[in-house]
Protein backbone atom coordinates (compact mmCIF):
# COMPACT_ATOMS: atom_id res chain seq x y z
CA UNK A 1 0.00 0.00 0.00
CA UNK A 2 1.05 3.22 -1.18
CA UNK A 3 1.63 6.20 1.37
CA UNK A 4 -0.76 9.08 1.30
CA UNK A 5 2.34 11.36 0.16
CA UNK A 6 2.84 9.24 -3.11
CA UNK A 7 -0.36 9.37 -3.85
CA UNK A 8 -0.75 13.09 -3.51
CA UNK A 9 2.44 13.58 -5.43
CA UNK A 10 0.55 11.95 -8.54
CA UNK A 11 -3.07 14.19 -7.49
CA UNK A 12 -1.14 17.23 -7.34
CA UNK A 13 1.17 16.87 -10.78
CA UNK A 14 -0.31 17.12 -14.30
CA UNK A 15 0.92 14.22 -16.26
CA UNK A 16 3.37 15.06 -18.85
CA UNK A 17 5.18 13.32 -21.87
CA UNK A 18 9.27 12.36 -21.18
CA UNK A 19 11.86 11.99 -24.16
CA UNK A 20 12.47 9.34 -26.18
CA UNK A 21 15.39 8.76 -23.99
CA UNK A 22 13.42 8.30 -21.10
CA UNK A 23 10.87 6.20 -22.57
CA UNK A 24 13.83 3.58 -24.26
CA UNK A 25 15.51 3.40 -20.63
CA UNK A 26 12.31 2.25 -18.64
CA UNK A 27 11.52 -0.11 -21.48
CA UNK A 28 14.96 -1.35 -21.11
CA UNK A 29 15.00 -1.54 -17.18
CA UNK A 30 11.54 -2.43 -16.60
CA UNK A 31 10.26 -4.91 -19.35
CA UNK A 32 7.87 -7.50 -17.96
CA UNK A 33 8.30 -11.16 -17.97
CA UNK A 34 4.93 -11.46 -19.86
CA UNK A 35 4.09 -13.06 -22.49
CA UNK A 36 1.92 -10.63 -25.59
CA UNK A 37 -0.58 -12.72 -26.73
CA UNK A 38 -2.30 -10.61 -28.95
CA UNK A 39 -5.19 -7.58 -27.74
CA UNK A 40 -7.29 -9.33 -25.85
CA UNK A 41 -7.38 -11.90 -23.50
CA UNK A 42 -8.84 -16.00 -24.58
CA UNK A 43 -9.68 -18.11 -22.75
CA UNK A 44 -7.22 -20.23 -20.38
CA UNK A 45 -5.66 -23.31 -22.30
CA UNK A 46 -7.81 -26.23 -21.41
CA UNK A 47 -10.84 -24.64 -19.67
CA UNK A 48 -13.63 -22.33 -21.07
CA UNK A 49 -14.82 -20.69 -17.97
CA UNK A 50 -12.69 -17.81 -17.57
CA UNK A 51 -14.51 -17.21 -14.09
CA UNK A 52 -13.02 -19.98 -12.75
CA UNK A 53 -10.50 -19.79 -10.09
CA UNK A 54 -6.74 -20.44 -10.94
CA UNK A 55 -6.04 -24.39 -11.03
CA UNK A 56 -3.20 -24.97 -8.71
CA UNK A 57 -1.20 -27.26 -11.05
CA UNK A 58 -1.10 -24.11 -13.58
CA UNK A 59 2.31 -23.23 -13.99
CA UNK A 60 2.97 -19.60 -14.78
CA UNK A 61 5.32 -16.48 -13.87
CA UNK A 62 3.66 -12.99 -13.16
CA UNK A 63 5.50 -9.39 -12.20
CA UNK A 64 3.83 -7.27 -9.94
CA UNK A 65 4.15 -3.94 -9.20
CA UNK A 66 5.38 -1.46 -6.35
CA UNK A 67 6.57 -4.55 -4.00
CA UNK A 68 8.02 -2.56 -1.13
CA UNK A 69 11.71 -1.55 -1.30
CA UNK A 70 14.25 -2.38 1.13
CA UNK A 71 14.04 0.83 3.39
CA UNK A 72 10.41 -0.51 4.20
CA UNK A 73 11.50 -3.48 6.33
CA UNK A 74 8.47 -4.57 7.68
CA UNK A 75 6.68 -3.80 4.39
CA UNK A 76 8.86 -6.02 2.65
CA UNK A 77 8.46 -8.73 5.19
CA UNK A 78 5.24 -9.03 5.14
CA UNK A 79 5.14 -9.12 1.62
CA UNK A 80 7.67 -12.02 1.27
CA UNK A 81 5.19 -13.88 3.89
CA UNK A 82 2.28 -13.27 1.64
CA UNK A 83 4.11 -15.04 -1.33
CA UNK A 84 5.04 -17.70 1.08
CA UNK A 85 1.44 -18.09 1.92
CA UNK A 86 0.04 -17.74 -1.34
CA UNK A 87 2.39 -20.65 -3.20
CA UNK A 88 0.80 -22.79 -0.48
CA UNK A 89 -2.31 -22.44 -2.39
CA UNK A 90 -0.48 -22.14 -5.40
CA UNK A 91 2.57 -23.61 -6.00
CA UNK A 92 3.48 -23.46 -8.89
CA UNK A 93 2.88 -19.67 -9.69
CA UNK A 94 6.23 -17.55 -9.36
CA UNK A 95 5.45 -13.65 -8.53
CA UNK A 96 7.96 -11.53 -9.52
CA UNK A 97 7.80 -8.43 -7.36
CA UNK A 98 9.01 -4.79 -8.89
CA UNK A 99 10.40 -2.26 -6.79
CA UNK A 100 10.92 0.89 -8.37
CA UNK A 101 13.65 3.60 -6.40
CA UNK A 102 12.07 6.11 -5.14
CA UNK A 103 8.42 6.83 -5.61
CA UNK A 104 6.31 4.07 -7.41
CA UNK A 105 5.20 5.47 -9.89
CA UNK A 106 5.81 9.24 -10.87
CA UNK A 107 3.62 10.80 -13.86
CA UNK A 108 6.65 10.84 -16.15
CA UNK A 109 7.46 7.24 -15.01
CA UNK A 110 3.73 6.06 -15.46
CA UNK A 111 3.51 8.00 -19.11
CA UNK A 112 6.68 6.18 -20.14
CA UNK A 113 5.80 2.76 -18.81
CA UNK A 114 1.85 2.89 -20.90
CA UNK A 115 3.39 4.05 -23.90
CA UNK A 116 6.15 1.82 -23.66
CA UNK A 117 4.48 -1.29 -22.84
CA UNK A 118 6.39 -1.69 -19.89
CA UNK A 119 4.46 -2.31 -17.05
CA UNK A 120 4.36 -5.41 -15.01
CA UNK A 121 1.74 -8.04 -15.83
CA UNK A 122 -0.19 -6.27 -12.58
CA UNK A 123 0.43 -2.82 -12.35
CA UNK A 124 -0.16 0.02 -9.71
CA UNK A 125 -2.74 3.13 -10.59
CA UNK A 126 -5.10 5.83 -9.05
CA UNK A 127 -8.89 5.26 -10.12
CA UNK A 128 -8.55 8.61 -11.95
CA UNK A 129 -5.91 7.24 -14.15
CA UNK A 130 -8.19 4.63 -15.96
CA UNK A 131 -8.47 7.08 -19.15
CA UNK A 132 -5.31 7.35 -19.39
CA UNK A 133 -4.42 3.84 -19.20
CA UNK A 134 -7.58 2.74 -21.95
CA UNK A 135 -6.38 5.47 -24.15
CA UNK A 136 -2.99 3.80 -24.50
CA UNK A 137 -4.42 0.39 -24.68
CA UNK A 138 -2.76 -0.76 -21.22
CA UNK A 139 -5.40 -2.55 -19.19
CA UNK A 140 -7.26 -5.95 -19.74
CA UNK A 141 -11.01 -6.10 -19.66
CA UNK A 142 -11.28 -8.62 -16.69
CA UNK A 143 -14.93 -8.89 -16.66
CA UNK A 144 -15.46 -12.15 -17.19
CA UNK A 145 -12.43 -13.29 -14.58
CA UNK A 146 -13.77 -11.52 -11.32
CA UNK A 147 -16.61 -13.17 -9.89
CA UNK A 148 -17.58 -14.49 -6.56
CA UNK A 149 -15.44 -17.73 -7.13
CA UNK A 150 -12.21 -15.86 -7.84
CA UNK A 151 -12.81 -13.03 -5.43
CA UNK A 152 -15.19 -14.55 -2.78
CA UNK A 153 -15.83 -11.21 -1.08
CA UNK A 154 -16.74 -9.31 -4.07
CA UNK A 155 -20.24 -8.64 -3.15
CA UNK A 156 -18.97 -6.65 0.46
CA UNK A 157 -17.31 -4.47 -1.92
CA UNK A 158 -18.29 -1.04 -2.23
CA UNK A 159 -19.79 -0.55 -5.78
CA UNK A 160 -19.32 3.01 -5.78
CA UNK A 161 -15.37 1.73 -5.70
CA UNK A 162 -15.64 -0.82 -8.18
CA UNK A 163 -17.79 1.69 -10.32
CA UNK A 164 -14.94 3.85 -10.53
CA UNK A 165 -12.44 0.59 -12.17
CA UNK A 166 -15.57 0.40 -14.63
CA UNK A 167 -16.16 1.90 -18.27
CA UNK A 168 -18.97 1.15 -20.59
CA UNK A 169 -20.01 -1.56 -18.49
CA UNK A 170 -16.53 -3.10 -18.43
CA UNK A 171 -14.31 -3.98 -15.15
CA UNK A 172 -10.42 -2.80 -15.58
CA UNK A 173 -8.95 -3.16 -12.00
CA UNK A 174 -8.97 -4.46 -8.34
CA UNK A 175 -9.08 -1.69 -5.31
CA UNK A 176 -6.48 -1.53 -3.26
CA UNK A 177 -7.42 1.31 -1.07
CA UNK A 178 -9.81 3.65 -1.35
CA UNK A 179 -9.85 7.40 0.87
CA UNK A 180 -12.75 10.33 0.99
CA UNK A 181 -11.68 13.87 2.82
CA UNK A 182 -12.57 14.90 6.07
CA UNK A 183 -11.91 17.67 8.39
CA UNK A 184 -8.03 17.00 10.12
CA UNK A 185 -8.04 18.61 13.35
CA UNK A 186 -5.23 19.50 15.41
CA UNK A 187 -6.74 18.10 19.47
CA UNK A 188 -4.00 20.44 21.08
CA UNK A 189 -4.80 23.99 19.64
CA UNK A 190 -8.48 22.92 19.77
CA UNK A 191 -8.29 22.57 23.15
CA UNK A 192 -5.83 25.71 24.12
CA UNK A 193 -8.69 27.76 21.77
CA UNK A 194 -11.58 26.59 24.02
CA UNK A 195 -13.39 24.02 21.67
CA UNK A 196 -13.65 20.33 21.52
CA UNK A 197 -11.69 17.92 19.68
CA UNK A 198 -14.13 15.52 19.42
CA UNK A 199 -16.35 17.57 17.90
CA UNK A 200 -15.17 19.16 15.07
CA UNK A 201 -16.97 22.11 12.96
CA UNK A 202 -19.79 20.37 10.57
CA UNK A 203 -20.19 23.39 8.58
CA UNK A 204 -17.94 25.63 6.75
CA UNK A 205 -19.42 29.34 9.16
CA UNK A 206 -18.49 27.37 12.12
CA UNK A 207 -14.84 26.36 10.34
CA UNK A 208 -14.88 30.16 9.88
CA UNK A 209 -15.79 31.12 13.42
CA UNK A 210 -13.38 28.09 15.16
CA UNK A 211 -10.50 28.96 12.63
CA UNK A 212 -10.39 32.84 14.25
CA UNK A 213 -10.42 31.16 17.86
CA UNK A 214 -7.71 29.49 16.91
CA UNK A 215 -5.85 32.40 15.38
CA UNK A 216 -6.45 34.22 18.33
CA UNK A 217 -3.88 31.93 20.17
CA UNK A 218 -1.14 34.23 18.27
CA UNK A 219 2.36 33.16 17.81
CA UNK A 220 2.02 32.58 14.25
CA UNK A 221 -1.01 30.00 14.33
CA UNK A 222 -3.46 30.07 11.92
CA UNK A 223 -7.42 28.37 12.29
CA UNK A 224 -7.75 26.75 8.80
CA UNK A 225 -5.23 26.45 5.71
CA UNK A 226 -5.33 25.91 2.06
CA UNK A 227 -3.29 24.81 -0.81
CA UNK A 228 -3.30 26.98 -3.72
CA UNK A 229 -0.50 25.18 -6.24
CA UNK A 230 0.67 22.56 -7.58
CA UNK A 231 -2.67 21.46 -8.99
CA UNK A 232 -3.77 21.15 -5.07
CA UNK A 233 -5.78 24.42 -5.01
CA UNK A 234 -7.85 22.89 -7.38
CA UNK A 235 -7.95 19.54 -5.78
CA UNK A 236 -9.42 21.42 -2.84
CA UNK A 237 -11.59 23.83 -4.38
CA UNK A 238 -13.54 21.04 -5.42
CA UNK A 239 -13.51 19.28 -2.40
CA UNK A 240 -15.12 22.27 -1.02
CA UNK A 241 -17.41 22.68 -3.86
CA UNK A 242 -18.59 18.86 -3.42
CA UNK A 243 -19.08 19.60 0.20
CA UNK A 244 -21.84 22.07 -0.59
CA UNK A 245 -23.62 19.74 -3.13
CA UNK A 246 -21.87 21.34 -6.33
CA UNK A 247 -19.84 20.03 -9.09
CA UNK A 248 -16.86 21.16 -10.52
CA UNK A 249 -18.25 19.67 -14.34
CA UNK A 250 -21.97 19.07 -15.42
CA UNK A 251 -23.48 15.34 -16.07
CA UNK A 252 -22.64 15.58 -19.42
CA UNK A 253 -18.81 15.96 -18.84
CA UNK A 254 -18.81 18.88 -21.29
CA UNK A 255 -19.08 21.81 -19.43
CA UNK A 256 -17.66 23.54 -16.35
CA UNK A 257 -20.10 23.98 -13.60
CA UNK A 258 -18.61 25.87 -10.95
CA UNK A 259 -19.27 29.44 -12.09
CA UNK A 260 -22.66 29.62 -10.14
CA UNK A 261 -23.75 30.43 -6.47
CA UNK A 262 -22.16 27.73 -4.83
CA UNK A 263 -18.52 28.39 -6.42
CA UNK A 264 -18.71 31.94 -5.30
CA UNK A 265 -19.77 30.62 -1.81
CA UNK A 266 -16.45 28.82 -1.34
CA UNK A 267 -14.04 31.49 -2.89
CA UNK A 268 -15.77 34.51 -1.20
CA UNK A 269 -15.69 32.54 2.14
CA UNK A 270 -12.40 31.47 1.90
CA UNK A 271 -11.35 35.37 0.54
CA UNK A 272 -13.19 36.27 4.13
CA UNK A 273 -10.99 34.10 6.24
CA UNK A 274 -7.69 35.20 4.76
CA UNK A 275 -8.24 38.44 4.24
CA UNK A 276 -11.09 39.84 6.90
CA UNK A 277 -10.36 37.30 9.80
CA UNK A 278 -6.52 36.58 9.12
CA UNK A 279 -7.03 33.23 10.30
CA UNK A 280 -5.34 31.50 7.62
CA UNK A 281 -1.96 32.66 7.86
CA UNK A 282 0.45 35.09 5.79
CA UNK A 283 2.03 32.47 3.81
CA UNK A 284 0.60 31.24 0.83
CA UNK A 285 0.82 29.34 -2.49
CA UNK A 286 0.92 26.15 -0.23
CA UNK A 287 0.98 22.83 -1.85
CA UNK A 288 0.85 19.05 -0.73
CA UNK A 289 3.39 18.81 2.36
CA UNK A 290 2.90 22.03 3.12
CA UNK A 291 0.20 22.19 5.60
CA UNK A 292 0.70 19.05 7.15
CA UNK A 293 4.10 20.36 8.34
CA UNK A 294 2.56 23.52 9.88
CA UNK A 295 -0.14 21.05 11.67
CA UNK A 296 2.53 18.60 12.56
CA UNK A 297 4.26 21.40 14.96
CA UNK A 298 1.29 22.80 16.04
CA UNK A 299 0.90 25.77 14.11
CA UNK A 300 -1.90 24.94 12.50
CA UNK A 301 -5.69 24.14 13.71
CA UNK A 302 -7.29 22.00 10.96
CA UNK A 303 -7.18 21.66 7.21
CA UNK A 304 -9.14 18.81 4.66
CA UNK A 305 -7.29 15.72 4.49
CA UNK A 306 -7.63 12.13 3.93
CA UNK A 307 -6.97 10.23 7.32
CA UNK A 308 -3.42 8.69 5.89
CA UNK A 309 -1.93 12.01 6.13
CA UNK A 310 -1.86 11.52 9.86
CA UNK A 311 0.45 8.12 9.27
CA UNK A 312 2.42 10.72 6.98
CA UNK A 313 3.04 13.43 9.96
CA UNK A 314 3.89 10.41 12.25
CA UNK A 315 6.00 8.28 10.53
CA UNK A 316 7.83 11.54 8.46
CA UNK A 317 7.82 14.26 10.54
CA UNK A 318 7.95 13.17 14.20
CA UNK A 319 4.37 14.29 15.13
CA UNK A 320 1.90 11.75 17.35
CA UNK A 321 -1.49 10.15 16.67
CA UNK A 322 -2.61 11.36 19.96
CA UNK A 323 -2.30 14.90 18.39
CA UNK A 324 -4.97 14.50 15.28
CA UNK A 325 -8.65 13.78 15.36
CA UNK A 326 -10.91 13.94 11.81
CA UNK A 327 -14.75 15.25 11.34
CA UNK A 328 -16.78 14.96 8.21
CA UNK A 329 -16.27 17.14 5.73
CA UNK A 330 -18.25 20.48 6.87
CA UNK A 331 -21.04 20.97 4.68
CA UNK A 332 -21.65 17.51 4.18
CA UNK A 333 -23.50 16.47 1.26
CA UNK A 334 -20.52 14.97 -0.52
CA UNK A 335 -17.33 14.54 -0.37
CA UNK A 336 -14.07 13.76 -2.83
CA UNK A 337 -12.99 10.29 -2.98
CA UNK A 338 -10.64 8.35 -4.62
CA UNK A 339 -8.14 5.52 -4.36
CA UNK A 340 -5.62 3.06 -5.89
CA UNK A 341 -5.78 -0.03 -7.35
CA UNK A 342 -4.26 -3.24 -9.74
CA UNK A 343 -4.85 -3.58 -13.28
CA UNK A 344 -3.87 -6.24 -15.40
CA UNK A 345 -1.40 -5.48 -18.38
CA UNK A 346 -3.03 -6.09 -21.75
CA UNK A 347 -2.46 -9.11 -23.50
CA UNK A 348 -1.00 -11.24 -21.36
CA UNK A 349 -2.12 -15.05 -21.47
CA UNK A 350 -5.44 -16.05 -19.39
CA UNK A 351 -3.26 -18.39 -17.22
CA UNK A 352 -1.01 -14.66 -16.35
CA UNK A 353 -4.76 -13.13 -15.73
CA UNK A 354 -5.88 -15.66 -13.64
CA UNK A 355 -2.70 -15.68 -11.13
CA UNK A 356 -2.75 -11.89 -11.45
CA UNK A 357 -6.05 -12.08 -10.03
CA UNK A 358 -5.63 -14.47 -7.56
CA UNK A 359 -2.69 -12.76 -6.07
CA UNK A 360 -4.98 -9.74 -5.40
CA UNK A 361 -8.01 -11.73 -4.12
CA UNK A 362 -4.92 -12.64 -1.67
CA UNK A 363 -2.84 -10.11 -0.64
CA UNK A 364 -5.55 -7.16 -1.16
CA UNK A 365 -9.36 -8.05 -1.13
CA UNK A 366 -9.31 -10.89 2.07
CA UNK A 367 -10.72 -9.89 5.47
CA UNK A 368 -7.89 -10.84 7.87
CA UNK A 369 -5.11 -11.35 4.89
CA UNK A 370 -2.52 -9.39 3.36
CA UNK A 371 -3.16 -5.89 4.04
CA UNK A 372 -6.03 -6.21 6.14
CA UNK A 373 -4.78 -8.40 8.62
CA UNK A 374 -3.90 -6.02 11.02
CA UNK A 375 -2.67 -8.49 14.08
CA UNK A 376 0.35 -8.74 12.17
CA UNK A 377 0.87 -4.96 11.29
CA UNK A 378 0.42 -4.21 14.60
CA UNK A 379 2.91 -7.04 15.64
CA UNK A 380 5.54 -5.54 12.96
CA UNK A 381 4.89 -2.08 14.52
CA UNK A 382 2.86 -0.63 11.55
CA UNK A 383 0.11 1.87 12.02
CA UNK A 384 -3.52 -0.07 13.10
CA UNK A 385 -6.65 1.98 13.52
CA UNK A 386 -7.02 4.46 10.78
CA UNK A 387 -10.79 4.39 9.19
CA UNK A 388 -9.27 3.86 5.69
CA UNK A 389 -8.96 2.37 3.59
CA UNK A 390 -12.12 0.59 4.42
CA UNK A 391 -14.29 -0.46 1.17
CA UNK A 392 -16.48 -3.13 2.86
CA UNK A 393 -19.42 -3.50 3.05
CA UNK A 394 -21.84 -6.12 4.88
CA UNK A 395 -20.17 -8.75 7.29
CA UNK A 396 -17.03 -8.33 5.91
CA UNK A 397 -16.78 -4.53 7.14
CA UNK A 398 -17.80 -5.92 10.59
CA UNK A 399 -15.09 -8.44 10.41
CA UNK A 400 -12.45 -6.16 9.52
CA UNK A 401 -13.89 -3.24 11.59
CA UNK A 402 -13.48 -5.31 14.83
CA UNK A 403 -9.96 -6.54 13.81
CA UNK A 404 -9.06 -3.03 13.04
CA UNK A 405 -9.89 -2.17 16.52
CA UNK A 406 -8.44 -4.65 18.39
CA UNK A 407 -5.03 -4.04 16.78
CA UNK A 408 -4.87 -0.20 16.89
CA UNK A 409 -1.29 1.23 17.81
CA UNK A 410 -3.49 4.48 17.87
CA UNK A 411 -6.56 6.11 19.35
CA UNK A 412 -9.10 5.36 16.82
CA UNK A 413 -11.61 7.37 19.64
CA UNK A 414 -10.12 10.54 17.64
CA UNK A 415 -12.13 9.45 14.68
CA UNK A 416 -15.00 8.74 15.67
CA UNK A 417 -16.69 12.02 13.97
CA UNK A 418 -15.38 11.15 10.97
CA UNK A 419 -16.83 7.38 11.19
CA UNK A 420 -19.81 8.03 12.79
CA UNK A 421 -21.67 10.60 10.04
CA UNK A 422 -20.43 9.37 6.72
CA UNK A 423 -20.44 11.73 4.08
CA UNK A 424 -21.41 10.15 0.20
CA UNK A 425 -18.22 10.17 -1.89
CA UNK A 426 -17.69 11.57 -5.13
CA UNK A 427 -15.16 10.75 -7.69
CA UNK A 428 -12.98 13.41 -8.90
CA UNK A 429 -13.84 15.38 -12.79
CA UNK A 430 -13.11 14.33 -16.05
CA UNK A 431 -9.55 15.70 -16.80
CA UNK A 432 -9.15 16.15 -12.99
CA UNK A 433 -5.52 17.63 -13.06
CA UNK A 434 -5.65 19.80 -15.79
CA UNK A 435 -8.69 21.26 -14.24
CA UNK A 436 -7.30 21.49 -11.01
CA UNK A 437 -4.43 23.60 -12.88
CA UNK A 438 -6.81 26.06 -13.73
CA UNK A 439 -8.64 26.07 -10.26
CA UNK A 440 -5.34 26.66 -9.24
CA UNK A 441 -5.49 29.96 -10.05
CA UNK A 442 -8.66 30.71 -8.39
CA UNK A 443 -7.51 29.51 -5.10
CA UNK A 444 -4.07 31.32 -5.31
CA UNK A 445 -5.92 34.77 -6.60
CA UNK A 446 -8.18 34.50 -3.57
CA UNK A 447 -5.32 34.01 -0.99
CA UNK A 448 -2.71 36.50 -2.37
CA UNK A 449 -4.49 39.11 -3.38
CA UNK A 450 -6.81 41.02 -0.88
CA UNK A 451 -8.67 42.98 -3.81
CA UNK A 452 -9.12 39.83 -5.41
CA UNK A 453 -12.31 40.07 -8.31
CA UNK A 454 -13.77 36.36 -7.18
CA UNK A 455 -16.47 36.94 -10.86
CA UNK A 456 -13.66 37.46 -12.77
CA UNK A 457 -11.11 34.65 -11.47
CA UNK A 458 -14.31 32.07 -11.60
CA UNK A 459 -15.72 33.74 -15.16
CA UNK A 460 -12.28 33.02 -16.61
CA UNK A 461 -11.64 29.42 -14.86
CA UNK A 462 -14.75 28.21 -16.74
CA UNK A 463 -13.49 29.84 -20.28
CA UNK A 464 -10.33 27.78 -19.47
CA UNK A 465 -12.00 24.50 -18.09
CA UNK A 466 -14.91 24.71 -20.63
CA UNK A 467 -11.72 24.29 -23.59
CA UNK A 468 -9.76 21.60 -21.70
CA UNK A 469 -13.18 19.72 -21.72
CA UNK A 470 -13.64 20.60 -25.71
CA UNK A 471 -10.62 19.02 -26.05
CA UNK A 472 -11.19 15.25 -24.47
Amino acid sequence: MRSARLRRTRRASAVTLVSAMTLTALAACGTSSSDNDGDGASQPSGSTDASAPLDPKTKVSITIDCMPPAAKAAELKEWKEDVAEFNKTYPNVTIEGRSTPGQCLEPPRFTAMLKAKSQPDVFYTYFTDLPQVLSEGGAEDISAYVSDKTVPALKDIDPDVLGSLKQDGKLYGLPTSNYTMGLLVNRKLFKDAGLDPDAPPRTWEEVRAAAKKIAGLGEGISGFGEYSAGNTGGWHFTAQLYSLGGDVVDTSGKKAAFNNDLGKQVAKNLHAMRWEDDSMGKTQLLKWGDLQKQIATDKLGMFLAAPDDITYMVQQLGATYENFGMGPIPGGKNTLAGGNNYMIKKGISPDKIKAGIAWLNFKNLTVGKGQFDWDRAKTDSLPVGLPQPNFWLNESKKTDDAGRAASATMPVANFKAFMADPVPGKAEPPKAQEIYKVLDNVMSGILTNKDADVDKLLSTAETQVNQVLANQ
